[in-house]
């Protein structure tokens, strides 16, 4: 029966997962997202035990095939330096600069450390699995969230003459700036339902 819970669980993730980086602007199919749970499980869990290290996946960027993301499933409880090393080293192997670690409890400071030393060289996010079983931009509740483009920010500034320091917060720790990545400066546009016109749009900058 426990076993059962977690292949359903990391089904869940992998789909999440792909989802995430499919909204980033890479380059995933709607097939790879949807899954059923019984294909699932008979490629990754044939034999009623999942390994975590099947679900490693590549992605490339739509507009630049040659920028990848490499999403890392670690299957140690507690992540430390021996799981960064490993995580560190295909992205050197295979010269890609984001890299997205999912863990199934607890990230070490150490680790922690190691993601805060490599941001120079590397764009790296790290999620648990219960953060990733519910994608949470599906929520009722979330709004639509567009990142804009460097040239879409610049525009929306001379539009209304604003300056970045000027627009409303979005802090990097938000969990749906967490979802699509967001850097500092980064701009998000926010569409919610209105009753009078349809919908509005806002805009927050990351910060």
């Amino acid at each position: 029966m426990e076993d059962e819970k977690l292949i359903s669980k990391l089904w869940k993730v992998s789909r999440t997962s792909h989802e995430l980086v499919q909204d980033r602007g890479f380059a995933v199919s709607q097939e790879e997202i949807e899954v059923p749970y019984a294909d699932f499980k008979g490629q990754y869990a044939g034999n009623g035990m999942i390994d975590r290290n099947s679900l490693h996946f590549f992605a490339s960027l739509e507009d630049n095939p040659d920028d990848q993301i490499f999403v890392y499933f670690a299957d140690e409880p507690s992540i430390g330096i021996k799981t960064m090393r490993k995580f560190l080293t295909v992205l050197e192997e295979r010269k890609i600069g984001r890299g997205i670690l999912i863990y199934p409890e607890k990230l070490t400071p150490a680790a922690n450390k190691v993601i805060a030393e490599m941001a120079a060289d590397y764009k790296l996010q790290a999620f648990t699995e219960s953060e990733l079983q519910v994608n949470i931009t599906h929520h009722q509740l979330v709004p639509q969230h567009e990142v804009l483009t460097a040239e879409e920010k610049k525009l929306l500034l001379q539009k209304y003459r604003l300056k970045p320091t000027q627009l409303p917060r979005i802090l990097t720790s938000d969990p749906v700036a967490r979802y699509f990545g967001l850097e500092r400066g980064q701009v998000v546009k926010i569409i919610r339902p209105s009753e009078t016109s349809g919908r509005y749009a806002s805009y927050r900058i990351c910060f």
